[in-house]
């Protein structure tokens, strides 16, 4: 882990305690923009961290700036900070404010906020829309400042594993807490063998997903993005499949609790449900990797799938 990481993450994870809390996350989602804590978020410099020092960022590494997202994820994400992060790297001179990740369908996590959106269409389609208008007027910018669409649907596509990664273990971590706790027949659930079971299936994923979120965050470090298409496909089918598993026994265990108001899990596990469907389900990104195995040839399957850790 390096220095910068660790300095980012004590950054992010003592303002996020402070300011993520159940009471934010109701405020986010009905439709309020956690204006304070954003304010919050530049004053660090944050958003700009993955862009060069003569944009006003640290140049953070790809597999560093998974860390911090896989931060965000287990906070709620009250705050598109990822999404921004992610933007800063791709963009040459990234503006100030929120920078927006537009999905293929245009849609774009509070795209009406954003300073600028980061578009993609899977093709060649790039344009920064000014917000506060009913549909966006796009402003074209200077092309040889964007990134091709692929990028934008790698990048958010790595974001939303990431932020997914650290979801599944802030629901592992309420489950494990909450079946301690909760008695039934003079002892805690979580000492029975059905319940016990449940919740290391769901360790298992939980595992899973952060191994493959991290190999994918090395990769891209270590080839770009292009160059990480597979390990950012698996990471998605991966994370994608554990929230399918997780977030079913954390309701499980929980039972009618985990979708009350008050209670905390909902706001974590609806997020998940979100951020899987995200710049393409896991469906989406298992038929690409199916696809390019396909045109591959069943000769160099075992060949390539070898070799990525050292390309």
């Amino acid at each position: 882990m390096s220095e910068m990481r660790d300095i980012l993450l004590e950054q992010i994870e003592r303002l996020l305690a402070d300011q993520s809390g159940p009471e934010t996350l109701r405020a986010v989602e009905a439709g309020t923009w956690p204006a304070a804590l954003w304010a919050e978020v530049e004053a660090l410099g944050l958003p700009l961290a993955m862009a060069s020092e003569a944009a006003g960022g640290v140049e953070l590494g790809w597999d560093d700036a998974v860390a911090v997202w896989v931060a965000l994820g287990r906070a709620g994400a009250p705050v598109p900070l990822a999404e921004t992060m992610a933007a800063a790297a791709l963009l040459a001179q990234p503006r100030p404010g929120f920078t927006g990740l537009a999905q293929p369908d245009g849609a774009a996590l509070w795209g009406r906020q954003a300073a600028q959106v980061l578009a993609g269409d899977g093709a060649a389609h790039n344009a920064c829309f000014t917000p506060g208008q009913a549909l966006p007027s796009y402003e074209p910018m200077d092309h040889a400042a964007l990134p091709g669409g692929e990028a934008t649907l790698l990048a958010g596509a790595l974001v939303n594993a990431a932020k997914m990664a650290g979801g599944l273990e802030a629901v592992l971590t309420l489950s494990v807490e909450y079946a301690n706790v909760r008695k039934q027949f003079g002892k805690p659930i979580g000492q029975f063998q059905a319940v016990s079971q449940q919740l290391s299936q769901a360790a298992g994923e939980v595992a899973a997903a952060g191994v493959a979120v991290a190999n994918a965050g090395r990769a891209v470090a270590r080839r770009g993005l292009a160059g990480a298409a597979f390990e950012i496909a698996a990471a998605k089918v991966i994370t994608g499949e554990a929230v399918a598993l997780v977030a079913a026994v954390a309701h499980q265990v929980h039972a009618a609790i985990g979708f009350t108001q008050e209670y905390h899990l909902h706001f974590t596990t609806r997020r998940l449900w979100a951020w899987r469907d995200a710049f393409g389900n896991e469906r989406f990104w298992a038929q690409r990797i199916g696809q390019a195995a396909l045109a591959r040839g069943g000769a160099m399957l075992w060949p390539d799938l070898a070799a990525r850790e050292d390309a």
